[in-house]
């Protein structure tokens, strides 16, 4: 697998104190704030996520979005999506001119996370349990653009911070 970095790959991604981002295939709070601002960053764009991310998504694929999903399924065929059987061939699909979002799993963050030149990330300030974790993220090969924190509230049940990050 190429090891360089691909400008046009952005991970978006929300995660707990522990690093935790899911359980039994799911998402483990509900931030109505978090999933508006997904919407509004991803649409019109490509997603890129493993096999599992794409079953746990609650209606199949997003609306106005393009999806690769990566599985090693060779009989694997979801309706409205490309598939891929590895990260490198995820990457060829998607090309190289407009962003791309990596929307998960574990696997998947972790095999791009060296290779992002952006990342769009969503810290919520608790620690859960969870089979599913983010990757060590090194602070020191990223520059934040932008950060903007939440208060926990009658839509967001745990404060967050958005922070958008650059590679340096």
């Amino acid at each position: 697998m190429e090891n360089k970095i691909h400008g046009n790959i952005s991970i978006i991604v929300a995660i707990a104190r522990n690093n935790a981002i899911g359980k039994d295939n799911r998402l483990l709070w509900h931030l109505s704030d978090d999933l508006k601002r997904f919407k509004k960053l991803t649409t019109g764009h490509t997603l890129i996520m493993g096999r599992n991310t794409f079953l746990s998504l609650p209606n199949g694929a997003l609306p106005n979005r393009r999806h690769i999903v990566i599985s090693d399924v060779k009989e694997d065929q979801f309706k409205g999506c490309e598939m891929a059987s590895s990260i490198d061939h995820a990457l060829q699909l998607a090309g190289e001119s407009e962003e791309c979002f990596v929307i998960g799993g574990g696997m998947v963050y972790a095999q791009f996370l060296s290779m992002a030149g952006k990342l769009y990330l969503t810290q919520v300030e608790e620690r859960f349990e969870a089979d599913t974790f983010f990757p060590e993220i090194d602070f020191a090969q990223w520059r934040a653009e932008y950060t903007d924190k939440i208060a926990a509230g009658d839509k967001n049940e745990y404060p967050h911070t958005y922070t958008e990050y650059i590679r340096i």
